[in-house]
């Protein structure tokens, strides 16, 4: 199976080679039911929920039967208010509530990880070295950073926490989300025509999320190799942490 790679460019959108993506996350196959459900759940918890309408007991007035129940051939009626009315109630109208869905979490991830790999099977995923190089943050610089990549159409901008000005480039461009990783989800990712993040950004989303075996592993070893380190320099735990106060 080849690597699967996506462009990398300089910070001033100059083309700098290709960068290697993780199969594991831009490379498995799209579970469009997952994604579906997902995005729905996503749609519906937007919905501010705050509709409502009056029964015939909110309605003001119709307090008073409006004639006599026999005797006159008429429709039998209690109130102007009811529902069958004009300017009456209405009946089984909506009412405030939470659209909401609870979706679990490997859900999710697994729907993020389906968008991801959509768009990097399509050479959507484009990468930048860094975005740390402007000092305010200023439009007419991201614009010419998506001019000089070849960059049209929605775009969403994916940036650490740490850059910032960046992002605050980027989101006074029509068409672009800018937000920092934390921040992705589903349907941003499918709304968008290109998805580009920085190169940092690439290698913090492609570790292994907390509360994973991979994680733990991850964590495993970083802790083998501090022990590694510490015998081979011939002192105890207890003796580098004793080093490290003093």
């Amino acid at each position: 199976m080849p690597d699967l790679t996506a462009e990398l460019y300089s910070a001033d959108g100059a083309r700098a080679g290709d960068v290697k993506l993780n199969p594991d996350i831009f490379g498995i196959e799209p579970n469009m039911d997952v994604m579906h459900q997902v995005v729905t759940a996503q749609r519906a918890a937007a919905r501010a929920g705050t509709h409502s309408t009056k029964t015939r007991a909110e309605v003001r007035g119709g307090g008073r039967k409006p004639w006599r129940q026999k005797g006159l051939g008429r429709a039998r009626h209690g109130s102007i208010r009811s529902p069958q009315w004009a300017g009456g109630g209405v009946a089984h109208g909506p009412k405030p509530r939470d659209y909401s869905q609870r979706t679990p979490r490997k859900m999710k991830r697994l729907a993020l990880r389906s968008a991801l790999s959509t768009r990097a099977a399509d050479g959507q995923i484009k990468v930048v070295e860094t975005f740390d190089v402007w000092d305010a943050p200023k439009t007419k610089n991201a614009t010419a950073l998506l001019e000089a990549m070849g960059v049209t159409g929605k775009i969403l901008l994916l940036a650490e926490d740490h850059e910032r000005v960046a992002i605050k480039s980027f989101r006074n461009i029509e068409g672009v989300i800018a937000s920092n990783l934390g921040q992705a989800n589903t349907y941003d990712v499918l709304w968008a025509e290109t998805v580009i993040m920085s190169q940092g950004t690439l290698e913090l989303g492609q570790s292994a999320p907390r509360g994973t075996e991979e994680h733990a592993e991850e964590v495993k070893s970083q802790e083998s190799r501090v022990k590694s380190k510490t015998q081979d320099s011939g002192l105890s735990t207890d003796d580098s942490e004793r080093s490290e106060d003093s």
